[in-house]
């Protein structure tokens, strides 16, 4: 059986919210940025895998969007009709498109490419409203349904199935999970998959990736877009938390060419988190992942661009300009940097820590992380707010939750309502002055033990999934020896770093936001309003340079000129 034999076997379930549709008067309006075009029936318009895709709106006829299969066929995702039209969330971004499109008659459409589209999205509130609630809508139906993803196929609680899990699941890539423990039927025998080869990675085009690393990955499914490299940003973003994300809205929006630079998966450590319920305009809470996925399309609305799971390995200054050297040793060109690398969690000083990393120990609490635990006694070590989610979120499906504190209390580092909601739970047992002193296991993690510092007495339980939520160090390894960082190695900013600005590093034209930066309220809000208040630095920095005849910069970059087939369009509005 072929890669896309299986991909079809999995895949069942229809997929594709409805459609929205533009009203003629928006068609009217479209016209000015867009050529008709006549095509004949069975015509293909674009297949998977295909970049920068143009949009096609329905004038008359039908056209079909698709699963293909590689043999030929597929599996019908939406048929779509007058006024209706293609795309999802790759029509904001560079990415490979996930589907095919061909016309099922013969068709009138109105064909938008990606530049005219761009400016759209600038600059008619009403239609690029409708194009990305339609996109966000379409994207979730094929997450949802895995339709034109890869399928997995690994033991559940490896590691490397885990990461390869939660990799997709970040970058809201679709995919399907097949547990070669919990399904040893026909799919995997006719595979001719043994264990020591799992996990693999089944791409649509029939290829099978074995235990690929994040960057082979990213690569293969189209997420990172670095074919032109003689590009120059106005902006390197450097992370994409929600100070990342933030700047990156906040400078795309205001004209300035922008990239952010991602190792991992949008979001940051943020991301991870199960619930956000004190952040502002979410009075029943958002998760990290959804928070992220909004901001990430909300950032390539407005044109910025990503390049996910690339490393900064270093950065050198070249002139007025920098040059953010990445992993696989293709430098990324910029006037300004922002960094906006955040922290992580800090690991426990425990034998066998290492042995069970990932095998059992966890630094996010996610719905993905919840499937393996449930009906099971899991533990949460620390006393932060991403602790206290993570212990609620957990208390919903685990048997027992027990949260791990090495301080007196809860109250001094947690806000009050995770504090109440922890203590009035049923399925939560909190202890205070304890720490984990062993854990033991064979292929994964099977025992936890702690002791209660107070009296010092032990207690082992059987726990296969802990959760480390402990203190935060700086992602600042790459960058410590080119600027000024204080004793724990987070950035200094402003004043004390010799700069006027209040984001400002030692070096000019670097800026530091969000948890990396020295005294930084380790806040989501915080964060977003440090990387949204920083791009205001960067515009006076980039007139600085402008008034200093820079030729590199272009005046009227910064110009609010709308060019005439906008300008009509906007008047139109």
């Amino acid at each position: 059986m072929n890669a896309s034999s299986v991909l079809h076997t999995a895949n069942t379930g229809e997929s594709f919210a409805p459609s929205l549709r533009f009203s003629e008067e928006m068609i009217d309006r479209l016209r000015a940025c867009g050529v008709e075009e006549v095509f004949k029936a069975s015509t293909s318009l674009f297949i998977r895998g295909d970049r920068n895709v143009d949009m096609f709106v329905v004038l008359d006829g039908e056209i079909e969007v698709f699963e293909s299969t590689g043999r030929g066929d597929g599996k019908i995702v939406a048929v779509l009709t007058e006024g209706q039209f293609t795309g999802e969330l790759d029509l904001l971004d560079g990415r490979q498109t996930l589907l095919d499109c061909r016309t099922l008659k013969r068709s009138r459409v109105l064909r938008i490419n990606r530049a005219h589209l761009q400016r759209i999205m600038r600059s008619n509130y009403e239609i690029a409203d409708l194009i990305m609630r339609a996109s966000i809508g379409r994207r979730f139906d094929i997450v949802r349904h895995g339709s034109g993803g890869v399928l997995l196929i690994g033991q559940e609680h490896s590691a490397d199935t885990i990461r390869l899990q939660r990799f997709l699941t970040r970058n809201g890539y679709p995919y399907r999970l097949l547990d070669a423990e919990k399904d040893p039927d026909s799919l995997i025998r006719d595979t001719a998959f043994v264990l020591g080869h799992l996990p693999v990675v089944l791409l649509p085009n029939q290829r099978i990736l074995s235990n690929p690393s994040n960057a082979l990955l990213a690569d293969e499914l189209g997420l990172t877009d670095l074919r032109d490299s003689s590009t120059v940003y106005d902006v390197a973003i450097v992370g994409a938390g929600p100070a990342g994300l933030a700047a990156a809205v906040y400078a795309a929006s205001e004209g300035l060419s922008t990239i952010v630079i991602e190792g991992t998966a949008p979001g940051g450590q943020a991301g991870t988190s199960s619930r956000i319920e004190n952040y502002l305009g979410f009075p029943t809470g958002v998760s990290g992942q959804e928070l992220s996925e909004r901001s990430l399309a909300q950032a390539q609305k407005f044109g910025a661009r990503f390049a996910i799971s690339r490393d900064v390995l270093s950065m050198s200054r070249e002139g007025t300009r920098y040059a953010l050297h990445l992993q696989d040793g293709q430098p990324v060109h910029t006037r300004t940097v922002v960094i906006a690398t955040g922290a992580r969690y800090q690991k426990l000083n425990v034998p066998n820590y290492e042995r069970f990393e990932y095998q059992g120990i966890h630094y996010a609490a996610t719905s993905m992380e919840a499937g393996l635990c449930r009906g099971q006694e899991v533990v949460v070590a620390g006393a932060g707010n991403s602790a206290g989610q993570a212990a609620l979120f957990l208390s919903q499906t685990a048997k027992r939750v027990y949260l791990l504190v090495r301080g007196d209390s809860l109250q001094a580092t947690m806000s009050d309502y995770l504090v109440q909601r922890i203590l009035a739970s049923s399925r939560i047992s909190l202890h205070i002055r304890t720490e984990i002193v062993s854990m033991d296991g064979d292929d994964r993690l099977r025992n936890v033990t702690w002791r209660d510092n107070a009296s010092m007495q032990l207690q082992t339980r059987e726990i296969s999934n802990m959760f480390v939520m402990i203190g935060a160090s700086p992602k600042t390894t790459w960058l410590c020896a080119s600027l000024a960082v204080d004793a724990k190695g987070f950035i200094i900013t402003g004043s004390q770093a010799g700069s006027e600005a209040f984001f400002g590093t030692s070096q000019q034209g670097v800026y530091a936001v969000g948890d990396v930066r020295s005294g930084s309220v380790k806040r989501v809000a915080s964060a977003v309003g440090e990387g949204s208040v920083v791009v205001s630095d960067i515009h006076k920095y980039l007139a600085t340079l402008n008034s200093n005849n820079d030729s590199s910069i272009g005046i009227a970059k910064y110009d609010p000129i709308i060019p005439d087939d906008i300008r009509s369009l906007t008047a139109a509005a």
